[in-house]
């Protein structure tokens, strides 16, 4: 049967290979061309537990996973027994009769299809270890779709050849006899996908995204604690750390981090630390030290549910308020919240020259699903990140004058130098202080630096781009957005449109600062308004609230830890009356 679209997923025990299989299944693909988006769920446990990898592949665009699964891997029973519903109608079942008893599975699903793959035996025959029957189903899902082995082969030896040529050739000959076994036993193949234009394509993730439009940035100094999901950052700049003359730091906890950051920033590097909500909880009293120094940072925010422990390894939208009031005392800073990689590596960019020019704390806000799943792109356009350090001095000829760090100037914003320079020494001084740095407690002095360093916004909001309308203008009903629900919306969107119920999406990639006026504006052109989020209380709607006076009453929300799908947002609009 050819298609145009295909959802695969593969799940087991962990242990069991299932996020690099996963990762694998999804490169053969993105190298032919292939639009891919993937998502891996696995729980917070050190062993154990259960794993899963889906994976959506076309031939056109897309923009999320979605419901149906029309091919599931199944390692062991408990795969099928929780993720039974999701196989389509006619969909397949591929197991292992030694691992899984299917009777009662065929009672409740007659409408599916199941092929059993001996994994242990072929494994067992060659002699290889019993976690690389990943491998043998890996082999298999290829010949079930009719594709060709020998990109398979190739990306094997591209994720393993660091383990040496027995293990690559191990992995290799376990998924050709998976692959045989489907072509030579049971001479089936179920699906065909389209052809598309051979353009080989890129996988990343959020946090990938992010670390690329770091270092394009110039970012000279990285720190950070591991905290899921924001970890993987940590890993990329330290394997380049030598290539590219940037410290990274392995902190001790996330207040030394923000503390070494605020440090190097001091000395003219840019710099970046990312983490979760809880250590940002951590971070609060040093980004308010940032802001009253002046000094700027970029801090990565990639969310979890809260509060305490929450869920470590799962997804949610719950700290965007945080994020807009963190810390205390009142002070200008820029959230910002990417949809997609896309946005990521872009807006992670504009995040570092927002953060010099204006001399402030940028957030940058992801969450577990975007920071960890893998989208397919040809290329980002790296000439689209330029360097702005604002006024910044680099030089002692720059220096005109006595030196004052906090000079009162018409836009709020005084000229920074660079530690060490000639004819900048000064005191940053993260109590109330005059414009040479000295600690002071007068009033009039006091009000004199608060309205300087609010005086920023007005450029600022000038600059900062307004929420991106996707869609007809002359909607029924316009979604309010941000952050990671932009995919599956658009795909949503995509499906309400073909059925002539005209929807679009208003998506905040900039949450703070809110221009009220603007967003009234658009408020007043819209029909019938609704609010999608990841999370309980409807942040966004909160904030739009707060700024205009405005309250969204539809809502559709999700805070279950796990992140929309396509059909849950279509149901919710359909209610909408």
């Amino acid at each position: 049967m050819k298609v145009s679209n295909l959802t695969w997923k593969i799940g087991g025990e962990a242990g069991f290979g299932i996020l690099s299989t996963g990762k694998i299944f999804s490169k053969i693909f993105a190298k032919k061309g292939y639009s891919v988006i993937d998502n891996n769920e696995y729980p917070s446990l050190i062993r154990g537990g259960h794993n899963t990898y889906t994976i959506r592949i076309s031939s056109n665009e897309i923009f999320s996973t979605n419901k149906d699964i029309n091919i599931l891997v199944a390692l062991n029973e408990e795969t099928i027994r929780l993720h039974q519903e999701e196989v389509t109608y006619g969909g397949y079942i591929v197991y292992d009769e030694n691992d899984c008893n299917i009777g009662d599975f065929k009672k409740a699903r007659k409408d599916i299809n199941y092929v059993m793959v001996p994994f242990s035996k072929i494994i067992s025959e060659l002699g290889a270890p019993k976690v690389m029957v990943n491998n043998v189903s890996l082999g298999a899902s290829v010949a079930l779709i009719n594709y060709d082995l020998e990109i398979l082969k190739n990306v094997i030896k591209d994720i393993f050849g660091r383990k040496g040529s027995e293990i690559v050739n191990l992995n290799i000959k376990s998924s050709e006899l998976g692959y045989k076994y489907i072509k030579e036993k049971l001479k089936i193949n179920i699906y065909e996908l389209e052809i598309v234009k051979p353009v080989s394509k890129m996988l990343v993730t959020g946090n990938d995204a992010v670390f690329l439009g770091a270092v394009r940035s110039g970012c000279k100094f990285y720190a950070a604690y591991p905290m899921t999901p924001s970890s993987s950052i940590l890993h990329l700049f330290a394997s380049i750390e030598d290539d590219y003359n940037i410290v990274t730091k392995h902190a001790e906890d996330e207040i030394a981090v923000i503390n070494m950051a605020i440090g190097a920033s001091f000395a003219g590097a840019r710099v970046m630390v990312a983490t979760s909500g809880g250590g940002f909880s951590l971070m609060n009293e040093g980004i308010s030290s940032a802001a009253m120094t002046e000094t700027p940072i970029v801090i990565v925010l990639c969310q979890r549910p809260a509060p305490a422990t929450g869920l470590p390894t799962w997804t949610e939208q719950g700290d965007m308020l945080f994020a807009v009031h963190s810390s205390h005392g009142e002070f200008l800073r820029v959230v910002i919240a990417p949809g997609d990689p896309e946005e990521c590596f872009y807006l992670t960019g504009e995040a570092f020259n927002l953060a010099d020019k204006y001399q402030i704390p940028v957030i940058i806000m992801l969450d577990k699903y975007l920071s960890e799943s893998h989208f397919s792109y040809e290329k980002f356009d790296f000439k689209n990140i330029t360097v702005d350090r604002g006024k910044l001095l680099s030089k002692s000829k720059d220096i005109d004058g006595g030196y004052r760090r906090y000079f009162n100037t018409d836009d709020g914003i005084s000229p920074r130098v660079v530690a060490g320079i000639e004819g900048g020494i000064h005191i940053a001084n993260s109590d109330e202080h005059d414009e040479d740095g000295y600690s002071e407690e007068c009033a009039h002095n006091r009000k004199i630096m608060v309205d300087k360093r609010f005086r920023k916004i007005k450029k600022l909001i000038e600059e900062i781009p307004l929420p991106k309308i996707y869609g007809p203008i002359d909607a029924e009903i316009t979604i309010w957005s941000w952050g990671s629900c932009k995919g599956p919306i658009l795909e949503a969107m995509n499906i309400l449109n073909q059925k002539e119920k005209k929807v679009n999406l208003i998506h905040f990639t900039y949450l703070y600062p809110f221009d009220s006026e603007s967003i009234e504006g658009i408020i007043g052109e819209s029909n019938k308004n609704v609010v999608v989020e990841n999370n309980k209380t409807s942040q966004l709607a909160k904030i739009i609230m707060m700024n205009t006076g405005y309250k969204i009453k539809n809502k559709i929300l999700k805070y279950s830890g796990r992140q929309f799908l396509p059909e849950e947002i279509i149901s919710g609009i359909e209610k909408i009356e």
